[in-house]
């Protein structure tokens, strides 16, 4: 068994594949590349990636390639499907949010950023993006998950049916082991060293979202980094959420949407007829075969 790790998207990466070493590391180094790809392309950290060029032409109509095209028509699809809260606008929450001064923000400071929040507004077609003025996207809860299926695709066509592509957690499974799955730990979200159970995996995707990346605790209540983008504050029903799906891209929508929803997020994820972890704070849970 081969294990090459890597960082990449300010997370741990790692692919494990098994067979001759040389063509394992060749096929990781590939697939390394398109992760490092994808994450120059839309990291809002660059000036010079294309999300940040989409989001200063913000209220112009702005070009799009192909592959950008499919990852917000996603994003669109997305939207649709939770009612409004899977929104790539919703990023700019994170100037009224700081986690590391742990103040919680009032509804002043939450109404300028509201008013620039709402995915619905933006006209999308195959060959252009047009944004309000103002509004900003975030493929923060997308580019990961969309990476490892990348990667993924990239091990495969290099002959690979069998191994896994870990970026931070969002993982695809390319296939069983020896004709097992994979035995997959979901993060204890009040442990962070252990894992709360293992999950079997026979092929595709597995993705967590939780309230333990980022967040602060205030009068015996957790703040954290999923804000409902309709009123500006954190969800606080589910401790974490794991999905599994046919893709790690399709599991990390299903994951965060199921967050967002709150008590509904239960029987909602149910409707989609996917396996599923949902712990709840008090670390009761709900484990779900679809």
């Amino acid at each position: 068994m081969h294990r090459y790790r890597f960082s990449a998207m300010a997370s741990p990466c790692e692919i494990i594949l098994t067979g001759d070493e040389q063509h394992c590391l060749a096929a990781s180094e590939a697939a390394a590349a398109e992760v490092h790809r994808i994450e120059a392309k839309y990291s809002r950290y660059r000036d010079n990636s294309e999300l940040s060029r989409i989001n200063r032409q913000a209220g112009s109509a702005t070009e799009i390639d192909d592959e950008t095209y499919q990852l917000l028509h996603y994003a669109s699809v997305a939207w649709q499907q939770s009612d409004g809260v899977f929104d790539i606008s919703a990023g700019i929450l994170r100037q009224a949010w700081d986690f590391t001064r742990q103040q919680i923000p009032d509804s002043r400071q939450l109404a300028p950023l509201l008013s620039r929040i709402g995915w619905g507004q933006a006209q999308l077609n195959q060959q252009q993006i047009l944004m309000p003025a103002g509004m900003e996207i975030d493929l923060g809860g997308l580019g990961k998950e969309y990476a490892a299926d990348k990667a993924a695709q990239v091990c495969r066509e290099h002959g690979f049916r069998t191994g896994v592509v870990d970026l931070g957690g969002d993982l695809h499974v390319l296939g069983p082991k020896n004709e097992e799955p994979w035995q997959i730990g979901v993060r204890h979200p009040r442990k962070p060293d252990h894992a709360f159970a293992q999950l079997p995996v026979y092929q595709g995707g597995m993705a967590s979202s939780g309230d333990y990346e980022r967040y602060f605790e205030y009068q015996g209540r957790r703040f954290c980094h999923l804000l409902n983008p309709h009123t500006g504050m954190p969800v606080d029903h589910w401790a974490s959420i794991s999905v599994l799906a046919p893709s790690c891209l399709l599991a990390g929508t299903l994951s965060t949407i199921a967050m967002l929803k709150q008590a509904q997020g239960l029987s909602w994820l149910q409707q989609q007829g996917v396996h599923f972890l949902a712990i709840r704070p008090d670390l009761s849970h709900h484990l779900h075969n679809g």
